[in-house]
Protein backbone atom coordinates (compact mmCIF):
# COMPACT_ATOMS: atom_id res chain seq x y z
CA UNK A 1 0.00 0.00 0.00
CA UNK A 2 1.27 3.28 -0.54
CA UNK A 3 2.42 5.83 2.28
CA UNK A 4 -0.41 8.23 1.19
CA UNK A 5 -2.63 5.64 1.21
CA UNK A 6 -1.78 4.26 5.10
CA UNK A 7 -2.32 7.80 5.96
CA UNK A 8 -5.60 8.38 4.71
CA UNK A 9 -6.47 5.00 6.44
CA UNK A 10 -5.13 5.81 9.39
CA UNK A 11 -7.16 9.65 9.40
CA UNK A 12 -10.32 7.82 8.56
CA UNK A 13 -9.74 5.23 11.44
CA UNK A 14 -8.80 7.69 13.79
CA UNK A 15 -11.94 10.11 13.08
CA UNK A 16 -14.72 6.60 12.81
CA UNK A 17 -12.91 5.91 16.32
CA UNK A 18 -13.76 8.84 17.36
CA UNK A 19 -17.54 7.47 17.69
CA UNK A 20 -17.34 4.16 18.83
CA UNK A 21 -19.96 4.64 21.27
CA UNK A 22 -21.64 4.57 18.07
CA UNK A 23 -25.44 4.80 18.17
CA UNK A 24 -25.75 6.24 21.74
CA UNK A 25 -27.07 9.86 22.33
CA UNK A 26 -24.89 11.57 24.79
CA UNK A 27 -28.09 12.57 27.23
CA UNK A 28 -28.33 13.67 30.79
CA UNK A 29 -30.90 13.13 32.89
CA UNK A 30 -32.56 15.24 35.86
CA UNK A 31 -34.13 13.46 38.27
CA UNK A 32 -36.83 15.48 40.50
CA UNK A 33 -39.38 14.18 43.51
CA UNK A 34 -41.18 15.82 44.98
CA UNK A 35 -41.61 15.58 48.43
CA UNK A 36 -43.60 18.50 49.28
CA UNK A 37 -46.30 20.35 47.78
CA UNK A 38 -43.79 22.50 45.99
CA UNK A 39 -40.11 21.12 47.60
CA UNK A 40 -38.33 19.35 45.14
CA UNK A 41 -35.15 17.08 45.94
CA UNK A 42 -33.28 16.99 42.39
CA UNK A 43 -30.14 16.09 41.33
CA UNK A 44 -28.51 14.85 37.72
CA UNK A 45 -28.46 11.17 37.58
CA UNK A 46 -24.73 9.47 37.35
CA UNK A 47 -22.76 9.00 34.34
CA UNK A 48 -19.68 9.20 32.31
CA UNK A 49 -19.45 13.08 31.60
CA UNK A 50 -20.71 14.88 34.96
CA UNK A 51 -23.67 16.52 33.72
CA UNK A 52 -23.67 19.30 36.58
CA UNK A 53 -19.95 20.90 34.69
CA UNK A 54 -21.83 21.09 31.62
CA UNK A 55 -25.40 22.28 32.63
CA UNK A 56 -27.44 24.52 34.55
CA UNK A 57 -30.89 23.90 35.13
CA UNK A 58 -32.86 27.89 35.16
CA UNK A 59 -35.75 27.57 37.18
CA UNK A 60 -39.38 28.63 36.63
CA UNK A 61 -40.31 31.78 38.49
CA UNK A 62 -41.06 32.01 42.18
CA UNK A 63 -38.90 28.54 42.52
CA UNK A 64 -35.63 29.05 44.10
CA UNK A 65 -33.22 26.13 44.46
CA UNK A 66 -30.62 25.37 47.60
CA UNK A 67 -28.62 23.07 47.12
CA UNK A 68 -30.24 19.83 45.56
CA UNK A 69 -33.74 20.85 47.25
CA UNK A 70 -35.73 23.10 45.16
CA UNK A 71 -38.72 25.15 46.56
CA UNK A 72 -41.94 26.87 44.66
CA UNK A 73 -43.98 29.62 45.44
CA UNK A 74 -47.71 29.02 45.58
CA UNK A 75 -49.13 27.42 42.79
CA UNK A 76 -46.04 24.69 42.99
CA UNK A 77 -43.88 23.90 39.84
CA UNK A 78 -45.31 26.33 37.33
CA UNK A 79 -43.79 28.10 34.43
CA UNK A 80 -41.10 27.33 31.65
CA UNK A 81 -38.22 25.44 32.77
CA UNK A 82 -34.90 25.68 30.83
CA UNK A 83 -31.68 23.59 30.86
CA UNK A 84 -28.76 26.15 30.02
CA UNK A 85 -25.99 24.17 27.81
CA UNK A 86 -28.26 21.50 26.06
CA UNK A 87 -27.07 20.66 23.26
CA UNK A 88 -23.40 21.29 23.39
CA UNK A 89 -22.09 18.85 25.07
CA UNK A 90 -25.33 16.96 25.94
CA UNK A 91 -27.75 16.00 22.83
CA UNK A 92 -30.56 15.94 24.78
CA UNK A 93 -31.48 16.57 28.81
CA UNK A 94 -34.14 14.44 30.39
CA UNK A 95 -36.04 16.08 33.24
CA UNK A 96 -38.05 13.21 35.25
CA UNK A 97 -40.04 14.39 37.48
CA UNK A 98 -42.25 12.18 40.13
CA UNK A 99 -44.81 14.49 41.57
CA UNK A 100 -46.49 13.94 44.93
CA UNK A 101 -48.90 11.79 43.84
CA UNK A 102 -46.59 9.21 42.82
CA UNK A 103 -47.24 10.04 39.28
CA UNK A 104 -43.62 9.99 37.12
CA UNK A 105 -44.06 12.33 33.76
CA UNK A 106 -40.43 13.23 31.21
CA UNK A 107 -39.67 15.85 29.48
CA UNK A 108 -37.12 16.04 26.34
CA UNK A 109 -35.09 19.44 26.02
CA UNK A 110 -33.42 19.97 22.99
CA UNK A 111 -30.27 22.08 21.72
CA UNK A 112 -33.05 23.58 19.47
CA UNK A 113 -35.67 23.31 22.37
CA UNK A 114 -34.30 23.66 25.44
CA UNK A 115 -37.38 24.51 27.39
CA UNK A 116 -40.72 22.81 28.58
CA UNK A 117 -43.75 24.72 29.90
CA UNK A 118 -44.49 22.99 33.13
CA UNK A 119 -47.99 23.67 35.19
CA UNK A 120 -47.73 22.52 38.72
CA UNK A 121 -49.52 18.73 38.23
CA UNK A 122 -48.46 15.62 36.52
CA UNK A 123 -50.56 17.03 33.88
CA UNK A 124 -48.73 17.61 30.13
CA UNK A 125 -50.38 20.24 28.21
CA UNK A 126 -47.58 19.94 26.06
CA UNK A 127 -48.90 20.84 22.22
CA UNK A 128 -48.56 18.70 19.53
CA UNK A 129 -46.10 21.06 17.73
CA UNK A 130 -43.90 21.63 20.63
CA UNK A 131 -43.41 17.57 20.97
CA UNK A 132 -43.13 17.51 16.84
CA UNK A 133 -40.42 19.76 17.19
CA UNK A 134 -37.96 18.42 20.10
CA UNK A 135 -38.40 14.83 18.72
CA UNK A 136 -37.56 15.49 14.89
CA UNK A 137 -34.35 17.25 16.33
CA UNK A 138 -33.52 13.98 18.75
CA UNK A 139 -33.81 12.08 15.53
CA UNK A 140 -31.86 14.06 13.87
CA UNK A 141 -29.09 14.60 15.50
CA UNK A 142 -29.71 10.89 16.74
CA UNK A 143 -28.45 9.35 13.40
CA UNK A 144 -25.94 12.72 12.67
CA UNK A 145 -24.15 11.93 15.60
CA UNK A 146 -24.19 7.88 15.65
CA UNK A 147 -21.34 6.58 14.03
CA UNK A 148 -22.58 3.24 13.39
CA UNK A 149 -25.99 3.99 11.56
CA UNK A 150 -24.15 6.66 9.71
CA UNK A 151 -21.30 4.57 7.96
CA UNK A 152 -24.37 1.66 7.60
CA UNK A 153 -25.79 4.49 4.82
CA UNK A 154 -22.41 5.55 3.71
CA UNK A 155 -21.42 1.47 3.25
CA UNK A 156 -24.74 1.71 1.06
CA UNK A 157 -23.77 4.24 -0.95
CA UNK A 158 -20.28 2.52 -2.01
CA UNK A 159 -22.32 -0.75 -2.56
CA UNK A 160 -25.10 0.61 -4.71
CA UNK A 161 -23.17 4.13 -6.00
CA UNK A 162 -25.24 7.00 -7.38
CA UNK A 163 -27.68 5.41 -9.57
CA UNK A 164 -31.20 5.12 -9.80
CA UNK A 165 -31.30 2.20 -7.91
CA UNK A 166 -30.09 3.99 -4.73
CA UNK A 167 -33.52 5.54 -4.07
CA UNK A 168 -35.33 1.93 -3.99
CA UNK A 169 -32.03 0.81 -2.03
CA UNK A 170 -32.43 3.78 1.15
CA UNK A 171 -36.58 3.61 0.71
CA UNK A 172 -36.15 -0.25 1.39
CA UNK A 173 -34.17 1.12 4.67
CA UNK A 174 -36.15 3.28 5.32
CA UNK A 175 -39.56 1.25 5.19
CA UNK A 176 -37.57 -1.71 6.98
CA UNK A 177 -36.07 0.43 10.14
CA UNK A 178 -39.56 2.13 10.48
CA UNK A 179 -41.62 -0.93 11.15
CA UNK A 180 -39.54 -2.15 14.08
CA UNK A 181 -38.93 1.12 15.73
CA UNK A 182 -42.56 1.44 15.67
CA UNK A 183 -43.15 -2.19 16.63
CA UNK A 184 -40.39 -1.86 19.70
CA UNK A 185 -41.83 1.45 20.64
CA UNK A 186 -45.47 0.12 21.33
CA UNK A 187 -44.31 -2.58 22.95
CA UNK A 188 -44.71 -5.64 20.16
CA UNK A 189 -41.51 -6.54 19.60
CA UNK A 190 -38.54 -6.60 22.64
CA UNK A 191 -34.78 -7.38 22.04
CA UNK A 192 -31.96 -7.17 24.46
CA UNK A 193 -29.94 -4.15 23.54
CA UNK A 194 -26.44 -6.01 23.37
CA UNK A 195 -27.50 -8.63 20.66
CA UNK A 196 -28.84 -5.55 18.57
CA UNK A 197 -25.73 -3.63 18.92
CA UNK A 198 -23.34 -6.75 17.70
CA UNK A 199 -25.76 -6.91 14.51
CA UNK A 200 -25.73 -3.43 13.37
CA UNK A 201 -21.59 -3.44 13.61
CA UNK A 202 -22.06 -6.86 11.80
CA UNK A 203 -24.15 -5.30 9.51
CA UNK A 204 -21.57 -2.73 8.64
CA UNK A 205 -19.09 -4.77 8.20
CA UNK A 206 -21.02 -7.08 5.79
CA UNK A 207 -21.87 -4.15 3.62
CA UNK A 208 -18.11 -3.10 3.64
CA UNK A 209 -17.34 -6.54 2.24
CA UNK A 210 -19.16 -7.02 -0.46
CA UNK A 211 -18.83 -2.78 -1.56
CA UNK A 212 -15.30 -4.20 -1.81
CA UNK A 213 -16.22 -7.17 -4.10
CA UNK A 214 -15.47 -6.54 -7.69
CA UNK A 215 -17.76 -10.01 -8.64
CA UNK A 216 -21.77 -9.48 -9.43
CA UNK A 217 -22.80 -10.84 -5.10
CA UNK A 218 -26.23 -11.53 -4.01
CA UNK A 219 -25.70 -7.56 -2.66
CA UNK A 220 -24.76 -6.32 -5.75
CA UNK A 221 -27.87 -7.78 -7.33
CA UNK A 222 -30.38 -7.28 -4.97
CA UNK A 223 -28.77 -4.11 -2.55
CA UNK A 224 -32.73 -3.47 -1.96
CA UNK A 225 -32.83 -6.44 -0.05
CA UNK A 226 -30.11 -6.29 2.15
CA UNK A 227 -30.96 -2.66 2.48
CA UNK A 228 -34.13 -4.09 3.96
CA UNK A 229 -32.95 -6.69 6.13
CA UNK A 230 -30.05 -4.95 8.02
CA UNK A 231 -32.70 -1.77 8.25
CA UNK A 232 -34.87 -3.80 10.56
CA UNK A 233 -31.86 -4.25 12.85
CA UNK A 234 -30.87 -0.76 12.76
CA UNK A 235 -34.63 -0.09 13.79
CA UNK A 236 -34.05 -2.09 16.95
CA UNK A 237 -31.25 0.26 17.33
CA UNK A 238 -33.05 3.61 17.12
CA UNK A 239 -35.91 1.92 19.19
CA UNK A 240 -33.62 1.56 22.04
CA UNK A 241 -32.43 5.28 21.71
CA UNK A 242 -36.24 6.37 22.07
CA UNK A 243 -37.06 3.98 24.94
CA UNK A 244 -33.79 5.85 26.51
CA UNK A 245 -35.38 9.62 25.77
CA UNK A 246 -38.90 8.37 26.57
CA UNK A 247 -42.16 8.83 24.47
CA UNK A 248 -44.66 11.33 26.18
CA UNK A 249 -47.99 10.05 27.07
CA UNK A 250 -50.02 12.32 25.37
CA UNK A 251 -49.10 12.71 21.75
CA UNK A 252 -47.10 9.10 21.93
CA UNK A 253 -47.54 8.42 18.00
CA UNK A 254 -47.02 11.83 17.49
CA UNK A 255 -43.61 12.22 18.77
CA UNK A 256 -43.10 8.41 17.36
CA UNK A 257 -43.51 9.73 13.78
CA UNK A 258 -41.57 12.98 14.89
CA UNK A 259 -38.79 10.90 15.64
CA UNK A 260 -38.54 8.65 12.80
CA UNK A 261 -39.09 11.89 10.28
CA UNK A 262 -36.24 13.62 12.20
CA UNK A 263 -34.26 10.19 11.64
CA UNK A 264 -35.17 10.40 7.72
CA UNK A 265 -34.26 13.78 7.52
CA UNK A 266 -30.86 13.13 8.88
CA UNK A 267 -30.47 10.11 6.42
CA UNK A 268 -31.39 12.66 3.91
CA UNK A 269 -28.89 14.67 4.97
CA UNK A 270 -25.93 12.10 4.83
CA UNK A 271 -26.79 11.45 1.06
CA UNK A 272 -26.92 14.62 0.17
CA UNK A 273 -23.01 15.42 2.08
CA UNK A 274 -21.90 12.13 0.27
CA UNK A 275 -23.18 13.35 -3.12
CA UNK A 276 -21.55 16.80 -3.03
CA UNK A 277 -18.45 14.97 -2.13
CA UNK A 278 -18.32 12.52 -5.02
CA UNK A 279 -19.25 15.50 -7.37
CA UNK A 280 -16.21 17.75 -5.94
CA UNK A 281 -13.41 14.52 -5.54
CA UNK A 282 -14.82 12.37 -8.73
CA UNK A 283 -12.53 13.86 -11.33
CA UNK A 284 -9.35 12.99 -9.45
CA UNK A 285 -7.06 10.29 -10.10
CA UNK A 286 -6.95 9.06 -6.72
CA UNK A 287 -10.94 8.62 -6.20
CA UNK A 288 -10.55 4.70 -6.51
CA UNK A 289 -7.71 4.94 -4.16
CA UNK A 290 -9.63 6.80 -1.30
CA UNK A 291 -13.02 4.50 -2.28
CA UNK A 292 -10.45 1.51 -1.31
CA UNK A 293 -9.24 2.91 2.08
CA UNK A 294 -12.51 4.53 3.17
CA UNK A 295 -14.24 0.73 2.64
CA UNK A 296 -11.38 -0.50 4.62
CA UNK A 297 -11.48 1.69 7.45
CA UNK A 298 -15.37 1.27 7.56
CA UNK A 299 -14.99 -2.53 7.76
CA UNK A 300 -11.73 -2.60 10.26
CA UNK A 301 -13.30 -0.70 12.67
CA UNK A 302 -16.89 -2.37 12.43
CA UNK A 303 -14.82 -5.64 13.09
CA UNK A 304 -13.79 -3.91 15.92
CA UNK A 305 -17.31 -3.22 17.24
CA UNK A 306 -18.43 -6.86 16.09
CA UNK A 307 -15.54 -8.73 18.52
CA UNK A 308 -16.02 -6.39 21.47
CA UNK A 309 -19.60 -6.34 21.21
CA UNK A 310 -19.97 -9.78 20.70
CA UNK A 311 -17.00 -10.65 23.15
CA UNK A 312 -19.21 -8.55 25.86
CA UNK A 313 -22.22 -10.70 25.55
CA UNK A 314 -20.41 -13.70 25.94
CA UNK A 315 -18.64 -12.40 29.35
CA UNK A 316 -21.79 -11.18 30.46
Amino acid sequence: MRPWLRVLLLVLLALCGAGARAHEMSMAELEMRETAPGQFVWQWAAGERPAERYLKPVWPEGCHADANVLRCAEGGLKGVLSVDGVGQKFSAAIVKITWLDGQLRAYTLTGGQPTVHLYGTADDQRGMGEVASAYTVLGIRHILTGTDHMLFVIGLLFLVGFHKRLVVTITAFTVAHSLTLGSSALGWLTLRAAPVEASIALSIMLVAGEALRERETLARRLPALVAFVFGMVHGLGFAGALKAIGLPEQHFLWALLSFNVGVEIGQLLIVAAAWLVYRTLRQFPVMPQARLASLYAIGTLAAYWSTSRIFAILTS
